[in-house]
């Protein structure tokens, strides 16, 4: 296990692998430190996460933004 503090940047699907690529076995306790970045859209992140708890995948939101950007077109002043 590392003596000193370590810094590792990558996303939260990336963490796993690279912690096994610098050596930590699965049960070797670590600490991960979140500190996020300002968010560019105020409250995704919270919406995301009831969208998930929903049960939607991804791609059901983009099909489900999709749908209602055609249904929007129409009442869009030109």
């Amino acid at each position: 296990m590392a003596t000193e503090r370590q810094v590792i940047e990558v996303t939260a699907g990336e963490l796993s692998a690279e912690l096994h690529r610098r050596g930590f076995s699965d049960d070797e306790p670590v600490r991960v430190t979140i500190e996020p970045e300002p968010e560019l859209i105020p409250g995704r992140r919270e919406s995301r996460r009831l969208v998930i708890a929903a049960g939607l995948t991804d791609d059901d939101i983009d099909r489900l933004i999709k749908q209602a950007q055609k249904e929007a077109e129409p009442l869009l002043p030109r």
